[in-house]
């Protein structure tokens, strides 16, 4: 009967449980842009990973050497936030995060540091 009762008090806090959020999740906004960009039939970096002595990238979920293929293009440039693909004279520049923009900074931060 005790073990029955002990039970019966643990199902609230599953239940509570499980509304709770992965907080390592990627947000939203991030997730729906690359799944958007890979229905739209394109590659999708979605990841990049250098070291000294390999550097590679995962596009649209296959792993691509520096110099190696995806599809019929060859992987010429990778950097920490870019893939650059060429195929003949065609050029395919993928982005890590192609809805983040980057823009210089502005305002009286930037101008004190010029002084």
């Amino acid at each position: 009967m005790r073990l029955l009762q002990g039970l019966l008090c643990l199902l609230p806090g599953l239940a509570m449980a499980q509304g709770l959020s992965d907080p390592t999740r990627p947000p939203a906004i991030l997730t729906e842009s690359s799944q958007a960009a890979a229905s739209g039939g394109g590659p999708v970096l979605q990841s990049v990973m250098l070291s000294p002595t390999r550097k590679v990238a995962v596009i649209s979920g296959e792993m691509v050497v520096l110099g190696g293929r995806y599809g019929g293009a060859r992987l010429v440039r990778l950097t920490e936030t870019e893939a650059v693909l060429h195929n003949g004279i065609e050029k395919t520049v993928l982005r890590l995060h192609p809805q983040v923009e980057k823009k210089p900074a502005g305002g009286k931060a930037a101008n004190m540091a010029k002084k």
